[in-house]
């Protein structure tokens, strides 16, 4: 995992960085509906599986916003040069596992990969991670049953840097298809012009799908 460390004393968040890691909770979130017409219909022309097209696209959007890339390392920040998903994965007992994707490929392999890691995960059908760092990673779910319009998230303690982010049920609104997504980040690192670019980046990475 290639990163870089930042130079605190140069860093122009210090202050801001400072005052938000010492808070009980760090974190900052929204919930936007992301209007996903025309993805829908191109994923569903082309037959491709919803769920990975667009954490593919989420992915995209999250690595194009550094802040995003950002994460706190003894009492400094590092900046990954990219960060991959982990996404949980539905299990026929009901449960799910944790799945974990690189997307550093063209969009057209990027399918067929992940629905074969999908396939392991599923056969190892584990949450356990201690094993693997997961500092680069950036947390994915989603709620396929309900439309909400707001969400809170389980954090650990203490506190991680990793984003979460989230997605649920989509719904039609004037003609237009909207689907609710969430995104939750510490607030030390990210500011909400960062989310704000995370979410036109999306617009931008399902045009461009």
């Amino acid at each position: 995992m290639d990163y870089i460390r930042l130079d605190m004393s140069t860093y122009k968040r210090k202050s801001h960085f400072e005052y938000f890691k010492s808070m009980a909770y760090p974190y900052v979130g929204t919930t936007v509906n992301v209007d996903i017409t025309g993805f829908l219909e191109k994923v569903k022309k082309e037959g491709f599986p919803f769920f990975l097209s667009f954490c593919y696209c989420v992915q995209e959007a999250a690595g194009s916003v550094p802040e995003l890339r950002q994460r706190i390392s003894d009492d400094g920040i590092i900046e990954f040069a990219r960060c991959r998903t982990s996404h949980t994965v539905a299990l026929e007992d009901g449960t799910y596992c944790y799945c974990t994707l690189d997307g550093k490929m063209p969009f057209p392999d990027y399918i067929p990969y992940a629905v074969k890691e999908q396939e392991k995960a599923r056969a190892q059908s584990s949450i356990e991670e201690e094993s693997e760092d997961v500092q680069d990673m950036i947390f994915i779910s989603t709620v396929p049953w309900i439309t909400f319009t707001s969400l809170v998230q389980p954090v650990p303690m203490p506190a991680d840097s990793n984003p979460r982010i989230t997605w649920g049920r989509h719904f039609v609104q004037e003609g237009r298809t909207l689907m609710p997504v969430a995104v939750l980040c510490h607030h030390a690192l990210v500011d909400g012009a960062h989310i704000g670019q995370f979410y036109k980046a999306l617009e931008k990475s399902m045009e461009n799908l």
